[in-house]
């Protein structure tokens, strides 16, 4: 599903969503852009997620796969693509949603 409309720089601030807090810098600088939010709402619960690192051994683990589904995303992403992260799409989209209306972006 490639938009060949995208600009590069729309491609970029998708793949910077998934580089963990500078997800939440791609949710508030390109709020109005539907591509990028697309993006950024999906690192953020990634990034969110990543917390659980501080579990040993399964937090590790989950880390692992979160590291490697976050490289596929920017990945997809930088090709112009909109990409649904497995299992996660739609729980992204509505904690993107409230976190934009939480922190009024």
């Amino acid at each position: 599903m490639s938009d060949k409309t995208l600009t590069s720089d729309q491609k970029i601030w998708g793949a910077i969503s998934y580089l963990w807090v500078l997800s939440l810098v791609a949710l508030a600088v390109k709020k109005n852009d539907s591509y990028v939010r697309f993006h950024a709402n999906q690192g953020v619960l990634l990034f969110v997620i990543s917390f659980v690192g501080f579990i040993p051994v399964l937090g590790w683990l989950i880390n692992l796969i979160i590291a490697i589904v976050a490289i596929i995303a920017i990945i997809k992403a930088y090709e112009g693509e909109k990409w649904q992260l497995p299992l996660l799409a739609g729980p992204a989209k509505q904690f993107g949603a409230w976190l934009e209306k939480t922190l009024n972006l």
